[in-house]
């Protein structure tokens, strides 16, 4: 009785891979949707200062950047130059006033009403240069603003 029984050699059936492409191309084409590109090219560099009380902005698409720093050409006169710069061009603090209603004509209605100018601004600038631009913002009518800065 004891070879009646036979056992049957089980095989592991071959993973069926054909709809692998379909998924790689589905996660590829995904991460290209939701992935912003940096559209701005520094001309300066800022080093970033450190804060306590960091908090995220919530609304990416109704903030506005200005950048602070020591230009990034080996062309500049001397270190402790600090250059103003709106969107891809080095600005004078008289731009930022047409530069905030270009910003905000560019905007949806939503976000002019909660546009918000993020100063990303090198942890040496001077307080009168932020000052300065803090004052040109307010003529503007750009009166939330704030300060990037890592956490501490």
């Amino acid at each position: 009785m004891r070879g009646y029984f036979k056992r049957k050699e089980h095989e592991v059936p071959e993973l069926n891979t054909s709809s692998l492409p379909d998924l790689i191309f589905t996660v590829l084409f995904f991460f290209m949707i939701v992935t912003h590109m940096r559209d701005v090219d520094l001309k300066v560099k800022y080093q970033v200062p450190q804060g306590n009380e960091v908090e995220k902005v919530e609304h990416k698409s109704s903030v506005t950047y200005i950048y602070i720093g020591r230009s990034k050409t080996p062309d500049a006169k001397d270190g402790q130059t600090f250059y103003i710069q709106l969107n891809n061009k080095l600005a004078t603090l008289d731009d930022i006033q047409t530069f905030i209603e270009k910003e905000k004509e560019s905007m949806s209605e939503e976000d002019r009403t909660r546009m918000t100018v993020s100063i990303k601004a090198d942890k040496d600038v001077p307080m009168g240069i932020i000052a300065d631009v803090k004052e040109r913002l307010q003529q503007s009518f750009a009166l939330k603003i704030n300060y990037s800065a890592t956490e501490k």
